[in-house]
Parts: C-alpha cells; structure tokens; sequence
C-alpha cells in the first residue's frame, strides 16, 4: 500500500508547508506589537512637555489676577512721574560710575596682570594675593571698607564718586587682571620669538605686540566685566548719596518706598537692559571687527567671574 501512495503521487507535488511558529511572548494568532523607535519617543516626549506648558500657562492665566497685577507692575501714572529724572539723573550716574570704576580696574588689572606673569618672585606674590583677596570679598564689603574705613583710618573724607571709583576699580582690577594675564598668554610664542628676532628689547615686545593682540582676544571677558561692574554700581548706596547722586537701584528704591508699587523696579530694569543689551553686540561687534588673523587660544574659564557680587 505504502508502494502504491508513493507511486500516485504527481510528480512535482509538495507537501503544505506548516504554519510559522509564533516568536517567544507572542499569543498565537494575533499579529507582532510594532515597536515605537527612538525618534518616534523623543518626539511624543516632546509634545507631552509642550502640553504640560500650555496647561502650566493656562492655568496660570485664568488663576492671575490681572487687575492687581497692572496696578503693582505696569502702573502707567508711577512710570510717568519717574521721568524723566530716571534717565537723567540716575541712568546718567549709573553710567558715569561704571565708567569710572572701569577705568580704574583697567589700569591697575593691567598692571597686576604684568605682576603676576614677571619673573621677579615677589611682584607675583603681591599680586596673587591682591587677586585672590579681592575675588574672595563681596563687592558690598569692599564698598564698606572704601566708604567708612578710610575716613576711620586716615580722618579723611574722599569725595563720594571717587569712593565709588576706588571701590569698583578694586573688585573689578582683581578679575581683569586674570583676563589680561589669559590673554597674554594666549598670544602665540612666535609672535614673540619674531618680536625678539628684530631687536625688540622685552618690554617693547609686550608693549607694541603682545599686549595689543592680546586686548584683541579679551574684548569679550572685558565688556562682560563692564557689564557686571555696571550691576555692581547699584552697591553705591551703601555710601549714602543726595537725590542728584543717586544711581539706578537706589532711585528704584527711592520710587518704591514713595509709591508702594513695583513699578519703578521694572522701570529701572528696563533701564539696566538699555545699558547691557547694547554692550552685548557692541562686545560681538568688537570681536568680529578686530579678532580675524589673531591666532587664539581659550581664555582660561577661571579668569572672569560669570556673575555679579
């Protein structure tokens, strides 16, 4: 009989083929789950963190109450009686003092810097010392100290912008001198060894060379240093001032004592933004104008604060 089935067979004929077998974790009959990739789960995470924003700034908006808000921060009759005393008098010493205490902490960060890179053992000790003392201090201490410690110690009484200048001028020297000395350092050996080729003696090598690219370099950490030292002039009030004195920070505190509104803060941080915002592209100006062709090396993160005392 098994003779005579194999004989029957057509030839060409194969036996059905047995259905797949289900893989591990599935149920037999159902079709495989497909699986989410990871651009399709970066994406819905996405989407879930904009819904959580929209439903946080909703509930945030129906919950405010909008009336008390316009009347503590957006109060047009109090903005109006701040000018234009704001911009003349107190933008104007803002401004003037950070200027001056710029200047200060220029000239002698400049000089510490040449301290701290010279080959002489105790000009680099008096100038660590200098450096790391006046980063460790709070501005506001070094304010105190200028404002009533001199008078104390010498019975003198220092006209108050000149208080201001000093005091600025120190806290700002300590941190330009750490950028001056990064950025002379970041200056390339081969400009020096070609300076020292021609005949240049060392300090007209550093003079004419190494200190003018070297101020190319910095500009940035520079102009970020005089945006903190215009923050740091709100500091002056501790020194007392009469109402054509007065800077931004302490005319907003004036303003919001007398008006019991809030509004004169944001004025004066609007004010702060008028001075900072255009340093800022002044600052990108300067570094497109005056980097190209200067070989550059990152100024070492230590060398500037990123933020204000």
């Amino acid at each position: 009989m098994a003779g005579n089935n194999t004989a029957g067979r057509v030839a060409g004929d194969d036996p059905p083929a047995a259905p797949p077998r289900p893989a591990v974790g599935e149920t037999p009959g159902r079709q495989p789950r497909r699986r989410i990739s990871k651009r399709q789960r970066a994406r819905l995470f996405r989407g879930v963190q904009y819904l959580i924003l929209i439903a946080a700034l909703v509930a945030l908006a129906l919950a405010a109450d909008w009336g008390q808000i316009q009347r503590a921060f957006f109060n047009m009759e109090v903005a109006a009686n701040l000018f234009p005393s704001v911009i003349t008098v107190a933008l104007g010493n803002t401004i003037f003092y950070s200027v001056l205490g710029f200047g200060l902490g220029l000239g002698l960060g400049l000089v510490l810097a040449l301290m701290r890179l010279s080959s002489v053992g105790p000009y680099r000790w008096i100038a660590g010392i200098y450096i790391e003392f006046f980063r460790g201090l709070p501005a506001m201490l070094v304010f105190l100290a200028v404002g009533v410690g001199i008078p104390y110690a010498f019975d003198t009484r220092l006209d108050r912008n000149v208080q201001v200048m000093v005091a600025l001028g120190l806290v700002g020297a300590a941190y330009i001198a750490e950028t001056i000395r990064a950025g002379i350092q970041a200056v390339p050996k081969g400009q020096i060894e070609a300076a020292r080729s021609l005949g240049m003696s060392p300090a007209r090598t550093m003079i004419t060379v190494i200190i003018p690219q070297a101020f190319r370099i910095i500009l940035p950490p520079l102009t970020n240093e005089l945006i903190l030292l215009t923050k740091d002039s709100s500091l002056a009030f501790f020194l007392g001032s009469t109402l054509a004195q007065q800077e931004l920070a302490q005319f907003g505190r004036e303003a919001l004592n007398t008006n019991q509104s809030m509004t004169p803060v944001l004025v004066v941080g609007l004010c702060y933004l008028i001075i900072t915002i255009p340093l800022s592209f002044v600052s990108r100006g300067l570094e497109k104008r005056f980097g190209k062709g200067v070989a550059r090396k990152p100024v070492k993160p230590g060398a500037t604060r990123s933020g204000g005392q």
